[in-house]
């Protein structure tokens, strides 16, 4: 499903009333239709009171029409006005004059002891204040009124976007209602997607109240949720047609530890071959551990990083390989640094990089603009800001642009890992993981994911369907991890041991409600 910011989605209404006709007044009793069906699904209506904060703007219109509604569908109902009635306009103004002629309790908010009152009387709120078009910080009655609906701990519906976060960036603008259930329209925006706007919003609902099939399918929408690839047809033997070799340069004395795990969650993604470059002291230990990834000794440093001799024994085996990982746990040493640099342009093969293969590159990004071969990215929000050059106050305000941008400027996939993990492509389309959880955040999760990507690519995947379905089975994996150990146990360890499981519910096919689930979001 697409994703849109809230300018895009402004340029959908505009199409809608002038090219197709679609009157605003219509629009608005599509919006208000779907957010009762939502309602409905949730809670039950008859007999039941409902206390509706509506703004001054069109969300506060399609609260009128959920009023009514609510109203003929046996409802008790009570509507605040955050503000004077006069300064209604448009459908919303005409909703207004529709729900004054009935016998419906409607009133101006001045005395927030009579709101808090009605909030502790009702079975539910409605939330429909702000909408997807703020754009600064809530403060005065607004910001009083929303710390009464928290307060309450009465169930809340918020229509279009709990009030209080930002429309494109999920971000909460000082104070934001915290929904059980979120209705949107036209299609989700990206602060109902991404964190902590998703959270806040509870379970999430779209209706694309009448718009034409071309809108919400368009190709000029350049973000969209990522979703569980079929995967590649098998031989008659049931085996997938390759399983590909990876080759893993990590690893130095100080970090035995994570240099397996790009190894090993190949192996348990379905990959084939796994060969681990790791400077040749550590190696015991791995194998210990993992006895069927292929150990390659490397010659070390004295500081126990990989040699510079090492370079032309490494090349010559990368070219056996399918796909190559490079930097878990190389260290910040210059020397370790250089020897990325260098193997990086002689390369071939699809490059993986990650940790400090990343970091090699952030003094002199024109070595990775000059490779010429197929190239990932797996980023933190800090390693975003240094290879983009913007400062974290504009990464988190402007992340999916900043991630998008880069992307096209390096000619590379980028996958910035979060809870919600984004995946930006060269041709600046972005993609919104919604499986997962605060285990992407543990040391070495990035680790373990660029395992999984290499699998995908190796089972016939291409390299962007590779790293959107390695992406979606690592955090379904974590899902599993956290059903089983709760969310704050998971660890990529564990998720290594759920990978396997993982595939195979991808390749049985998903459920409707794991589906639903994946998406984060159900069509109404």
């Amino acid at each position: 499903m697409k994703v849109s910011r809230v300018s895009e989605m402004r340029a959908m209404d505009r199409t809608a009333i002038e090219k197709y006709g679609i009157a605003p007044d219509l629009l608005m009793e599509n919006a208000g239709h779907a957010a009762y069906f939502a309602l409905k699904q949730e809670f039950r209506i008859r007999q039941k009171c409902f206390t509706i904060l509506c703004g001054l703007g069109n969300n506060g219109g399609d609260g009128f029409v959920l009023a009514r509604k609510l109203y003929a569908n046996g409802g008790l109902v009570k509507v605040f006005l955050l503000g004077e009635p006069e300064r209604y306009k448009g459908a919303a103004k005409n909703n207004y004059e529709i729900l004054r002629r009935l016998p419906i309790d409607v009133s101006v908010l001045e005395d927030h002891g009579v709101v808090k009152e009605s909030l502790s009387r009702c079975d539910v709120i409605i939330d429909a204040i702000f909408g997807t078009g703020l754009s600064r910080e809530v403060e005065g009655i607004y910001r009083q009124v929303i710390e009464l609906i928290n307060a309450s701990q009465k169930p809340v519906l918020s229509i279009d976007i709990p009030s209080g976060v930002h429309g494109d960036t999920g971000l909460v603008m000082g104070v934001a209602v915290q929904a059980n259930v979120t209705v949107t329209f036209g299609l989700p925006k990206a602060g109902n997607m991404l964190s902590p706007g998703h959270e806040l919003g509870g379970k999430l609902y779209v209706s694309h109240i009448s718009f034409p099939p071309e809108f919400h399918d368009s190709d000029s929408l350049n973000l969209e949720i990522n979703s569980c690839i079929p995967f590649p047809t098998m031989d008659k033997d049931g085996l997938v047609r390759t399983s590909g070799q990876l080759l893993t340069l990590a690893g130095n004395l100080k970090n035995s530890k994570t240099p397996s795990l790009s190894a090993d969650a190949f192996l348990k993604s379905g990959g084939g071959h796994s060969y681990l470059a790791a400077p040749q002291s550590i190696l015991p230990l791995i194998a210990n551990k993992d006895s069927e990834i292929v150990l390659v000794p490397q010659e070390e440093t004295s500081f126990g990083g990989i040699s510079p001799v090492s370079k032309g024994p490494f090349l010559q085996l990368s070219e056996e390989m399918d796909v190559v990982i490079m930097g878990s746990g190389l260290s910040g040493q210059e020397e370790n640094q250089k020897f990325v640099r260098e193997v990086v342009l002689e390369i071939n093969k699809p490059v993986i990089l990650v940790g400090d293969g990343v970091t090699a590159f952030q003094k002199d990004l024109e070595i990775l603009r000059k490779r010429k071969g197929p190239m990932i990215l797996a980023i933190d929000l800090g390693q975003l800001s240094r290879i983009s050059s913007y400062p974290m106050p504009e990464i988190h305000k402007h992340k999916v642009d900043i991630l998008l941008k880069t992307a096209a400027s390096l000619d590379a996939i980028l996958v910035l890992m979060e809870k919600h993990s984004l995946i930006g492509t060269p041709e600046e389309r972005g993609f919104i993981n919604m499986r997962g959880n605060l285990g992407m955040e543990h040391q070495g999760s990035k680790e373990a994911l660029v395992g999984a990507i290499a699998a995908m690519f190796c089972q016939g995947f291409s390299l962007e369907d590779a790293v959107r379905q390695g992406v979606f089975v690592y955090g379904l994996a974590e899902d599993l991890v956290a059903q089983t150990d709760g969310e704050n146990m998971t660890s990529p360890e564990k998720i290594l041991e759920h990978l396997p499981l993982a595939i195979k519910t991808c390749r049985d096919g998903l459920s409707k409600a794991l589906a639903d689930r994946a998406a984060g979001v159900q069509c109404v």
